[in-house]
């Protein structure tokens, strides 16, 4: 089976749920004074990265809606006085309505090549993927663990696979950095790191 159709054919919101999990973990343990700190993310700081992801919960559930295409949708995240409560609820909302819609229905991603749509099997492994690499994002600033399952890691670097590395498809202005070159014997986490644009060794 070539990797596209497995992901159309993989049901991915338990593995999403776990993500989320891992995610909150990495939010749980971020102090009021870290949110001022860069992140491997070079346009965020921590803020501005937690408030990326709540923007992006609440875009993927609008999609779910059939709001997809309205971009403020994208880009209206707010972590009020608690981004741990703000992280939480964004994805109880976009795991409410992923729950909800058929693995086939027809998802617009504004920000993704050509905006789809997509079917809602793809489009739950695009979030899934983002939540797993984010929260190394979250941990790798405030210096914590980050622990994914081999389960996650197995599916995230599938995922990864199909993610476009043309010089237009990476980048400023786009979903991530160029691939990153993985060293002989990687382990199955950097080398999904790596894929996705991050360097393994990044220290604030």
């Amino acid at each position: 089976m070539d990797p596209l159709t497995e992901l159309l054919t993989t049901d991915f919101r338990p593995l999403d749920r776990q993500a989320a999990d891992l995610y909150l973990a990495a939010v749980a343990q971020v102090k009021p004074d870290a949110l001022a700190l860069p992140t491997p993310c070079p346009d965020w700081t921590l803020h501005g990265l937690l408030r990326h992801q709540v923007s992006q919960d609440q875009g993927f559930a609008a999609a779910v809606r059939g709001d997809g295409a309205r971009l403020s949708n994208w880009h209206g995240g707010d972590l009020g006085d608690d981004p741990y409560a703000a992280a939480a609820a964004s994805l109880d909302l976009v795991t409410e309505a992923f729950a909800g819609t058929a693995l086939d229905a027809g998802l617009v991603l504004p920000e993704i090549r050509d905006g789809g749509p997509f079917p809602a099997s793809l489009a739950i492994s695009f979030h899934f993927v983002d939540l797993v690499v984010h929260a190394w994002d979250v941990a790798a600033t405030i210096s914590a663990p980050w622990e994914p399952g081999d389960d996650l890691v197995t599916a995230s670097l599938k995922v990864a696979a199909i993610v476009p590395t043309g010089a237009d498809d990476r980048g400023p202005g786009t979903s991530f950095a160029p691939v990153v070159p993985s060293a002989d014997g990687a382990s199955p986490r950097d080398r999904l790191l790596a894929l996705l644009g991050r360097s393994p060794s990044w220290t604030r």
